[in-house]
């Protein structure tokens, strides 16, 4: 009401309208109207207008009620027939609006800040960050390696136990044959019963990628055209295109959650890589020769400044640092 002078009689009735729904909106007189409102009450009408709601809002009847308070308390309307009549249809309707509008921001923002719009719940594992534990109202538990995503819904466990990851993540699922564990990994679906693995959305060659440590995994595809059983000790790849399974090699395949590499003459080359997955340690041989020398000895949580002093110490290498990069070179 304080802003009564700052629009003319034909913007109330087209305000008056707007907020009714008995027109299109006009987006500059919405934010005129709104521009001074330190509580953003535009902003959460329109949310609040595509909220799902069971009972529309009735705004002649609310008008009524504000009409009806005016003549309580003794407020006069010394205008013209036609004067109250348009003051009935624009300037009291947005009253009432704007009454409205009040209530139901203040639910709005209670409901916001108490989670009620929110489904889901989103943990989110940074550059730097690898093996935060997720520990789910079902008794599983997850491990998420840096640079991934994984959510899962409020009611989670209710009458499904379904979940999204995107990066890499090691799981332990309780047991609970009524409930499958069912994990949207992108490209794939995991599914199983009660086991732990480990699960990949995107490996080098963008496919899903899952190994079973304990029980048994079932990997298929979106379309559910195919699928692939895994027992333990098992890798298997899954895309749109193609499956496949074999036998896992690489004794540190799940080192990236231990920190413990462990080798027995592996050339550098693979070295590097592990360590870029496992402590997220850049390294660049600037002579290509230095990727063919062979590696012995484990490597269990250090240091990265402590495992790049032993690697030039084992080949007489030198090094120097860009950034997050080790450029190693021969002395």
């Amino acid at each position: 009401m304080k802003n009564k002078e700052k629009f003319t009689e034909k913007e109330w009735e087209e305000l008056a309208s707007i907020l009714s729904d008995e027109m299109g909106e006009r987006k500059d007189l919405i934010d005129q109207f709104t521009a001074a409102d330190p509580n953003n009450s535009g902003k959460i009408w329109k949310e609040l207008k595509n909220m799902n709601s069971q009972e529309e809002i009735d705004v002649d009847k609310a008008w009524n009620k504000v009409h009806s308070r005016l003549l309580e308390n003794g407020l006069k309307i010394s205008e013209s027939p036609a004067r109250i009549s348009f003051m009935r249809t624009t300037l009291f309707r947005i009253a009432a609006s704007v009454l409205i509008l009040i209530s139901l921001c203040t639910a709005a923002v209670y409901m916001n800040n108490s989670g009620k719009f929110s489904k889901n719940i989103t943990i989110i594992a940074g550059n730097d960050e690898k093996n935060i534990k997720i520990s789910l109202p079902d008794g599983s538990n997850i491990f998420l390696n840096r640079n991934s995503r994984f959510s899962y819904k409020k009611n989670f466990g209710e009458h499904r136990r379904d979940v999204k990851l995107t990066g890499e993540a090691y799981f332990e699922i309780a047991p609970d044959v009524s409930k499958p564990f069912i994990i949207d990994a992108g490209k794939a679906r995991v599914k199983v019963v009660g086991t732990s693995f480990n699960v990949i959305t995107n490996n080098t060659e963008s496919d899903v990628e899952v190994f079973v440590k304990t029980g048994k995994v079932l990997v298929f595809d979106n379309t559910g055209t195919q699928a692939i059983q895994l027992d333990p000790g098992y890798v298997g790849t899954m895309n749109s295109k193609t499956s496949a399974k074999s036998l896992n090699t690489n004794k540190n395949y799940l080192s990236w959650k231990t920190g413990y590499l462990d080798y027995s003459g592996q050339k550098l080359s693979v070295v590097f890589k592990d360590l870029k997955r496992v402590y997220n340690l850049d390294i660049v041989a600037d002579n290509p020769d230095i990727l063919e020398n062979p590696w012995h000895s484990p490597i269990d949580n250090l240091p990265k400044e402590t495992i790049i002093r032993l690697i030039c110490t084992s080949f007489n290498l030198s090094y120097t640092k860009d950034d997050n990069v080790y450029h190693l070179t021969k002395r």
